[in-house]
């Protein structure tokens, strides 16, 4: 006869699915422990990419920029570029802002970045959204960037949520800013990350993010939302646009990650040395020109590797130079002492499968494991980029509780190594089950995961025989079926609405 799940085995799931009473495994871990680069390594491609930026230097400088890079120290070079000495990058590095918090509006919900310590989020402008009802890709959509800010919102590994779709059904890009930013401030009260098309698109969005936070001026006095630039341009020049950005980022406060995304073998030397010290050269870059505006002012250090397949020249996102290349640019980082934003969790695969699995496995713990402190990317990428999934936000979720549990460690004392419970078990019940030494280990030492199935293949079968994919679709349903908070008051929704095109 067969035998249905029983009521212990249910008792038992859901005395997991609550929160323990100690979590095994909370944000905020060290890592640094894996180090793909020897000192020697390390120094080699700094001293590298001082040298890039001392004799080659920077082209297409804006004439505002140029001005007041100038002024503090920036030489003309050849063909109209503009070159750092040496000391002029180390001193950025010193004036730099070494960790910071990036605050929630919840203050509870804020982080702080820096000193090794890892945190897993989003990024990413997926065109395309996995459909949960039909399994294929469709165009993302204003609703889908709502439910996925609604969604994350309830995971606790996800320490900060940059917007992970683009509205393709916004056409208008200040519409689209506008909108976004609302997304994230409707749904979620941890801290946040948007981008701004143009720099005249920066003021408008204060204003509503003042409105959120209470007043005018309210919003720069505790920021809790930042911005992605990518302010320079692989290789080794600076976009227009994007500089411009950052002076209003700077005037209003806002925090910002400056992203370098070279990809290796097409605007980035195709060895990994010789990548990561071009791209640390551009990051360094992006750095200077901070710190020549404003010393100190808060910005993640964003070297993100990018891989392609030089066979096709299609990006690659789960590969294991990929893997390798963002744990050697967060130790980089790290070495220098300056906050780190790495990439990870970049699958290439387009189902919830066994390709998804790994490659998201292998990128995202190796990231981690080297100290990233703001892994991006790493919570609900699918397609190399181009889709995101709801299930695989919450699949995500549960992979980061086991590599935060990897990050802990191993707790050494007197008490945990036992001794007398070994005595204890061997010459008493022969076991260590339900002894108290086992029963104190239970639930500060290990991480049940909700989503995994460790069950036997017949209760397997009998529960219905589900894979990953049907259990994280399940979970993402229930979760946007029931999760609709109230982040803003009716009174700031109508004071918003009042002075934009709300369009969700």
């Amino acid at each position: 006869m067969s035998r249905g799940p029983s009521s212990g085995r249910k008792g038992r799931h859901a005395k997991r699915a609550a929160k323990p009473i100690v979590d095994p495994c909370p944000p905020g871990q060290r890592g640094g422990m894996y180090k793909p680069l020897s000192d020697s390594d390390l120094t080699q491609i700094y001293d590298t990419a001082l040298r890039l930026l001392d004799t080659l230097g920077m082209g297409e400088v804006p004439e505002r920029l140029a001005a007041d890079l100038t002024a503090a120290g920036a030489v003309p070079g050849g063909d109209g570029r503009l070159c750092f000495p040496r000391d002029m990058v180390k001193q950025a590095i010193a004036a730099s802002a070494k960790s910071f918090t990036l605050h929630g509006r919840d203050p509870a919900r804020s982080i702080t970045v820096g000193d090794n310590r890892v945190h897993f989020g989003t990024g990413g402008a997926a065109v395309q959204t996995l459909d949960m009802d039909s399994g294929l890709y469709r165009p993302s959509t204003l609703t889908d960037l709502h439910d996925f800010t609604r969604l994350q919102d309830t995971l606790a590994n996800v320490s900060w949520f940059t917007r992970c779709c683009i509205a393709t059904d916004v056409p208008d890009n200040y519409d689209l800013d506008i909108n976004t930013a609302f997304a994230l401030i409707r749904n979620t009260t941890k801290p946040t990350a948007t981008a701004f098309t143009i720099a005249e698109h920066v003021a408008p969005i204060v204003k509503m993010l003042d409105i959120a936070a209470g007043g005018p001026g309210a919003f720069a006095q505790r920021p809790f939302m930042k911005t992605h630039i990518s302010p320079v341009i692989s290789p080794m020049r600076y976009g227009e646009d994007a500089v411009e950005v950052v002076y209003e980022c700077i005037a209003n406060n806002i925090p910002m990650s400056c992203i370098t995304a070279a990809q290796a073998g097409a605007t980035a030397p195709a060895t990994l040395a010789g990548f990561l010290a071009q791209s640390l050269a551009e990051t360094l870059a992006s750095l200077v020109m901070v710190n020549v505006l404003t010393p100190g002012f808060p910005m993640i250090f964003s070297n993100w590797p990018l891989v392609i397949d030089l066979r096709t020249g299609a990006f690659s996102g789960g590969s294991g130079e990929t893997a390798v290349l963002n744990a050697a640019s967060a130790q980089l980082s790290n070495w220098l002492g300056l906050p780190s934003g790495v990439a990870a969790s970049m699958t290439d695969a387009k189902a919830i499968d066994a390709q998804y699995g790994m490659e998201k496995g292998i990128t995202s713990l190796a990231a981690a494991l080297a100290g990233g402190n703001l892994i991006y990317e790493s919570s609900g990428m699918t397609a190399s980029l181009l889709g995101a999934s709801f299930e695989a936000f919450v699949l995500d979720d549960e992979m980061h509780s086991h590599t935060y549990r990897a990050l802990r460690g191993i707790e050494v004392s007197k008490e945990n190594l036992g001794f007398d419970a070994i005595c204890e078990a061997i010459l008493g019940e022969g076991h260590f089950l339900g002894g108290a030494h086992t029963i104190a280990a239970m639930e500060r030492d290990y991480f049940y995961p909700t989503l995994a199935d460790r069950d036997q293949p017949q209760a397997w079968a009998e529960n219905g025989a589900q894979d990953a994919w049907r259990v994280a679709q399940e979970k993402a349903r229930n979760i946007l079926k029931t999760h609709r908070p109230t982040y803003l008051s009716n009174e700031q929704d109508q004071a918003i609405r009042a002075d934009f095109n709300i369009l969700a």
